[in-house]
């Protein structure tokens, strides 16, 4: 069955079903948590400047995947520059404070130095 959508999207029960999965641009509660399980530096870590560049670094490569579907989305777009610009900075200052880090993720995520 089709409906209509709020602003005038054809709505399926296949998108709507996406959409629950978490087919959109945003991570899920599961998702951020493998990231923090994987990036922690100690065991109660979930706000380590390695975490948050992680976490980061996985919205962007969403929010990218998004825009190239949905150019025009500028919302979403100004969104992303956003949290690049949040990212250089915690990359900046964590090449500042513990070098040996800063080489460490930028090498996990295969970001440029």
């Amino acid at each position: 069955m089709r409906t209509l959508g709020f602003w005038g999207f054809v709505s399926t029960p296949e998108t709507r079903s996406l959409a629950a999965e978490g087919h959109n641009s945003m991570l899920t509660k599961k998702e951020k948590d493998k990231i923090i399980e994987k990036y922690k530096t100690h065991e109660s870590d979930t706000g380590s400047p390695e975490v948050q560049i992680a976490i980061l670094s996985s919205e962007i490569k969403r929010l990218t995947d998004h825009l190239k579907d949905h150019k025009k989305d500028f919302s979403s777009r100004r969104g992303l520059l956003r949290k690049v610009g949040l990212r250089r900075r915690l990359l900046r200052y964590l090449e500042k404070d513990n070098p040996k880090s800063y080489e460490a993720i930028a090498k996990q995520l295969k970001l440029k130095k």
